[in-house]
Parts: structure tokens; sequence; C-alpha cells
């Protein structure tokens, strides 16, 4: 151990009954969960990062769940029912979120979601909305009403179909407020949060699990995985990273843009914010640099939000880039969130696949379900 006191062991690494690896959504909620289910436990919660570490503070703030042509994406490789119930998921972790933190914490509103069709691809333009019908029946059981349509672009946008697909089901929020707000909640419960620590290998012994970090190691009953992007450090399951890039501007006078939007097939997404554009998406323009556990921008992205924001977003328009970052997501082959039992004493939330404000909540849940 690296200078850790009496103290400290039997205040913080003494007696643990359930580690989390990971405060964000999934974890904090993983915690706050056994702590409602076991008030009495002794709950830890191991942080990689001085914020949480992966996108759960870096995400753009989207409450969705899936735009037209994402659905449509999903159907290739999904059953119809399969598909259902993904969209039906993000529908109950996003009712949950705001029952736990409320909408006024979390700066929630409703704006509603718009999807943009670029004015060069008719042919993806027309497929898209020859599916609208099929797609309203097929989400008619999830909210009892048409789920998408078309509306005019009174945004003033250019480059793109003079119609988009609306619906009024998706919205926004602060996500520094939202995990400010699970923070707090966590810590009030008695769970103890701790910052930079890495966790090296875990290995489950009988009865209990043995945690090496880069500071201390230490035994606990039970652990909880939910590092979701960063997963393959630590679990053999079929998770890959995909790093997000993310820009927003300086404020913008008589800003006119309010909604979600999202554009070439949800590549890309911007939103308002605060009198700022928060843009961000991109990694399809080069899929594998950005398959990556490393933070940071590329010119090749960067340059390209810039000029779909001067060309698209906001022309006309007079804008400064204040401020860029990126978070890690975790993504495979199925948009199935793999939730599990990987040993006797060791379990795991992760593959969000980049929905995880809307499902994190609810798969904290389910990981805690998974105790007999």
């Amino acid at each position: 151990m690296i200078n850790v006191s009496y103290w400290e062991i039997k205040s913080w690494l003494t007696d643990i009954d359930y580690t989390v690896i990971g405060s964000g959504i999934v974890g904090l909620n993983c915690a706050i969960s056994l702590k409602k289910r076991f008030p009495k436990s002794k709950i830890v919660v191991l942080e990689k990062g001085v914020f949480p570490h992966g996108a759960s503070t870096k995400n753009a703030g989207f409450a969705c769940f899936g735009s037209l042509s994402e659905i449509l994406d999903d159907l290739k490789s999904h059953s119809e029912e399969e598909v259902k119930t993904l969209v039906s998921k993000r529908i109950q972790g996003l009712k949950l979120l705001r029952e736990n933190l409320g909408d006024k914490t979390i700066s929630y509103h409703q704006n509603g979601g718009y999807e943009l069709f670029s004015d060069t691809d008719n042919t993806f333009f027309n497929e898209c909305i020859s599916q609208i019908e099929n797609i309203n029946k097929l989400l008619y059981p999830i909210f009892k009403r048409d789920t998408f349509y078309l509306n005019a672009n009174k945004f003033g946008f250019k480059n793109i179909q003079n119609k988009y697909v609306f619906t009024p089901f998706e919205g926004q929020l602060d996500t520094g407020e939202m995990m400010n707000a699970l923070i707090i909640k966590a810590q009030t419960l008695g769970v103890k949060i701790l910052n930079n620590i890495t966790v090296k290998r875990f290995s489950d012994v009988t009865n209990s699990v043995q945690i090496e970090t880069n500071y201390f190691d230490f035994k606990t009953s039970k652990l909880f995985i939910a590092t979701n992007g960063f997963a393959s450090q630590l679990l053999n399951e079929p998770v890959k990273p995909a790093r997000a890039q993310v820009l927003i501007t300086k404020p913008i006078d008589h800003l006119h843009i309010k909604g979600t939007f999202h554009l070439d097939k949800g590549y890309y997404y911007f939103r308002n914010i605060n009198d700022r554009v928060l843009f961000g998406g991109g990694r399809n323009l080069d899929f594998k640099t950005e398959e990556t556990t490393e933070f940071g921008q590329t010119d090749l992205i960067q340059n390209h939000l810039e000029m779909l924001l001067k060309n698209t977003i906001l022309p006309d328009v007079s804008f400064e880039i204040d401020h860029r970052w990126s978070g890690i997501m975790g993504v495979g082959c199925s948009k199935r969130t793999i939730v599990k039992q990987v040993s006797d004493n060791v379990f795991c939330g992760v593959r969000l696949g980049g929905m995880g404000v809307a499902i994190g909540s609810l798969i904290g849940n389910e990981m805690t379900a998974l105790l007999e």
C-alpha cells in the first residue's frame, strides 16, 4: 500500500460489502440502488478520474431514444421485438432518471428532437420517410401515439432537405447538474466515492473479491464493474471504445436553435445550451482512429464539425468556438447492453452504445437485481 494510514484502512477499506468500479451514471445508480436495498451495507465506489472517467460528464446531454434512421439501421441487425425492447428500455431509463433527480435539478426540457438529411442524398431521405408509418406502428405500444412525423425547416439550416423528421418525445438536460446530483445523492446515502483510483486487477476468491489498485489492495464481498468504454481493460467482453469529439461555441446573440438535432444517421448531433450551440460527432470519418480509450481531438473531425457549423447549422451567423473535449463510449456489434454475472462475486453493466443518459439509471438497477 502507498502511504495508507490505519485510519484510512479502517474507515474506507475494511469490511466492504459492495465495491463499484466507475462513478458514472451506471456506477452511481448501482451504488444508490444497493444502498437502498441494503441500507446497513458498506459501499465504496472507485473512480479512475478526477471527474467520472468516460462519457458520463462529457456527453451532449441528449435525453433521446434513437432517431428514425438509427432505428431503421438497428432493424437491419436486430429483430423488431429487439428494437422495441431497446427503445422501451431507453424510455424507462429516462423516466427513472427524471423521477430520481427531478426535472428542475437536471434542467430537463422536452423541446423535441429533429433529424436532418443532406440535400445531396435524396435516396436515403426518401427511404427513411417512406418508413415513418411502419416505425410509428412498431413503436405505438410504447408512446401511444405517432412517434415521428415530417416538419418544415423552420430553423433556416442550409444544405439539407427542406423537411426533417420530428419527434416530440426527445428532451435535453444539463449533464453536469445531472452527475453532480447523482454524486450528492449517493454520498448522502453513505456511499463512499474514492477518486483517482485505478483498478489494476481483481480476483474472485471464496466469498470475496481481492482488488488491486494503484494505491492500495483490499477485499470486498461483491464487485460491480461499470466502466463501459474501458470494460476491455478488466473484462473479457465484446465492448469496443468509441471516442466522441465535441465542441461548444461562445454565446450567440438571438440564437434561434431550440431542441436536439441529429444529422447523417446520428453520427452528428447538436443542441442549444445557454445561448450556445453544442456540437459533436464525426467518428464515422475515421472509425479506426476513434476506436480508442485516449481522450483528445483530431484536426480531421474538428475541422469538419466547424465546416458543418458554418455551412449548415449557423449559416450567415458569426460564431466563435469556446471549448473542445471528448468522451469515451462503449459500443459493440449489438445494441444490447451487457448486464451479467461474470463470476460468483463479480457483476458488470457495460456496452451502453452511446445511450448512457437514457439507459444508465436502468442498467444500474439491473446490475443490483442480479444479486440473489
